[in-house]
This record gives structure tokens, sequence and C-alpha cells, in this order.
């Protein structure tokens, strides 16, 4: 089975390709001549991998599955959520967006947080399949560590005392909400071999 990973990012991808059985091919966007930007506009995890898996099995006509993950803070309603990556504008800043967080958390008690990522994946046949990954954990008020992107330098996941930017690459996999949904998607294609 040819499957495309809706990304270019090559870590991303040699990730998922070390996880799989030589049955499965998995192809970046670039490997099948997608160079467009993929849209996610919905106001769900759900519909923007779903939007971005639809998008290329249709115009592609290649199996695929796409990612989406957002930091879901309880004090706040569940901001910055699917807005995660441009919670501070558009120019998608890390460093605003911890900032905006923590500016916007300094007041609350509850510093209680989770990441999710949702995996939409369209087989050969158009049949669509989501898997989801969580992993709850606290927002600290200031940041540790030097690792990882995004939020990982004020998330401490529960059970532990470092953040996601103080652990290794292979210790945040082993725990992190994407490591989760990846482990659910690869078991599911392993088990599905041809169809």
């Amino acid at each position: 089975m040819r499957i495309c990973f809706a990304t270019n990012n090559r870590y991303k991808v040699n990730e998922i390709k070390a996880m799989l059985p030589t049955s499965v091919e998995i192809v970046s966007l670039a490997e099948i001549g997608c160079e467009e930007e993929l849209a996610e506009d919905q106001n769900t995890l759900e519909g923007n991998s779903h939007q971005k898996a639809e998008y290329v099995y249709k115009k592609y006509g290649i199996p695929c599955f796409a990612d989406d993950t957002g930091l879901e803070v309880f004090a706040l309603d569940g901001e910055p959520g699917v807005y995660s990556a441009r919670y501070a504008g558009v120019q998608r800043d890390n460093m605003a967006n911890i900032q905006l967080l923590l500016e916007k958390l300094k007041d609350k008690d509850n510093r209680m947080a989770q990441f999710r990522t949702v995996i939409t994946l369209i087989n050969p046949s158009g049949k669509v399949k989501q898997f989801e990954g969580v992993v709850k954990g606290t927002i600290l008020t200031e940041m540790k560590g030097t690792e990882g992107f995004g939020y990982d330098p004020v998330f401490a996941p529960k059970g532990y005392q470092q953040t996601f930017a103080e652990m290794s690459s292979d210790q945040k996999n082993a725990i992190s909400h994407r490591g989760i949904a990846i482990r659910k998607l690869v078991d599911f294609l392993s088990k599905q071999k041809q169809e």
C-alpha cells in the first residue's frame, strides 16, 4: 500500500516510516508533486485533519492521512485549541503564543491542560477513519528546556517533573499525544496490509 502523509516535515515522515511494515510505503506531499499550502480553516482538529487528507485524496488520487494538533487549557475553556499555532497572530510565532498563554493564565489557579492530536486517514476506497492521541499535563509559570517546539517549554506532562522541551525526542515520542495517535494509526495500517 502506498500512502501519502500530508506533510513536508521529513522528521515526521521518517518517524512513521520507521514504525510501519515494509508493505506500507509512506510518501510526503513533495513526493506526490503537491506544492500548495493545504488549507486549515475548520474550527476543530478533526475538521482540519480531515480537510487536508480529503484534499490530497481527491486531487492526487492517493490514500492519505493528515494530522492536526492543539493545546487545550481547561481554565481558558479549551483555548488555544485549534488555533494553537496562530494564537498570538497569523505569523505563527511560538514565543508570542507562549507569552500570550502565560499572560492569560497569570491569575488562574487551575493550570491543567492537554495536548490533543487527531489523525484522519482516507484509505484507497475513500473510507475515513480518525485516530486521537491525548496527553494531560500542567502549564508552568515559566519556560524550561530547549528541545521540541510550540508550547513544549511550558507543558509538563502528568507524572513528570520535566517539560516536553526538557525531554529527548525519544522520551517525548514515547508519551506524547502525537506518538499515541501515530501508534494507533500504525497499528491499524499494519493490520490492513493490502485492501
